[in-house]
């Protein structure tokens, strides 16, 4: 199948309007595949379904805060019957940047909705629809810190280390019934959303060395059928970001599954 075939005819990506999101965006467009773009300003929303509609595809927008507990329900809303045959998970930067104790428990819940109950409640949603048509995928993009708790990132790093294990769950799940499922595991990447943490942090704002948001869409779309995980900047085999190589972290989902399906048998 021709990449529109296969996760056609509309394409959903959350934290669409700048960074990575609007570089999935404009690859996404360039395979003709329609976009349904959410995020929280309407302004480059605006601006950049102007440039995909530009390219030759319908595209649509929804100013939605994800941070929100209702924000899934606005999403389905703003889909309403549309086929949507790739999801891309790509909101979720620290949207508190301090140590644990020296914020109000209502900006860690508000990160939790964020990157754990939204980014849930959003799978699940449309996950089915393309289990039951056998083909789609879905892509959650994440970060090096989902591998390890850090000073100052506490809830951040918990609840990327929450959607890693989503991921590989749901890559379990769901590649027997033509759904690709990936985890894109970003390190630090030249992002509006990263300069302004940098900025609230106090450290000096140098992109020397990062990533362009550019090469991290064309990786993930690249290996959305090579799931469950990919690191930026590294192989499948390589020991670096992780402790444990994907390849090894695949390798374990399935023996474990094969493990699994042979006691059960025996039952």
């Amino acid at each position: 199948m021709s990449f529109a075939e296969k996760y056609g005819p509309w394409a959903l990506i959350t934290g669409a309007s700048e960074g990575t999101g609007s570089a999935f965006a404009r690859q996404i467009a360039a395979q003709g595949v329609n976009l349904i773009l959410v995020a929280r300003r309407e302004g480059p929303l605006a601006a950049l379904a102007e440039e995909i509609r530009a390219l030759g595809v319908d595209c649509v927008t929804a100013s939605v805060d994800l941070a929100q507990t209702e924000a899934t329900a606005k999403i389905v809303a703003a889909v309403g019957d549309r086929e949507v045959g790739l999801f891309i998970a790509n909101a979720g930067a620290d949207t508190v940047n301090t140590p644990f104790l020296d914020a109000e428990v209502a900006q860690w819940d508000g990160l939790v909705n964020l990157n754990v109950l939204s980014t849930m409640r959003n799978c699940h949603h449309f996950a089915a629809p393309m289990k039951a048509r056998g083909r789609g995928g879905i892509i959650l993009v994440g970060s090096g810190a989902c591998y390890v708790g850090l000073s100052g990132l506490s809830v951040y790093s918990a609840s990327k280390a929450f959607a890693l294990t989503l991921g590989e769950s749901l890559w379990a799940e769901l590649r027997h019934h033509g759904v690709e499922v990936l985890n894109l595991i970003l390190g630090r990447t030249d992002t509006p959303a990263h300069r302004k943490t940098l900025e609230q942090t106090g450290q000096p704002v140098d992109m020397t060395g990062m990533a362009d948001p550019a090469d991290v869409a064309r990786l993930g779309l690249e290996r959305l059928p090579h799931g469950p995980t990919q690191n930026w900047g590294e192989t499948d085999e390589t020991v670096g970001m992780s402790p444990v190589a994907p390849a090894q972290r695949r390798e374990r989902i399935v023996m474990i599954e094969q493990m699994s399906a042979a006691y059960a048998a025996k039952k």
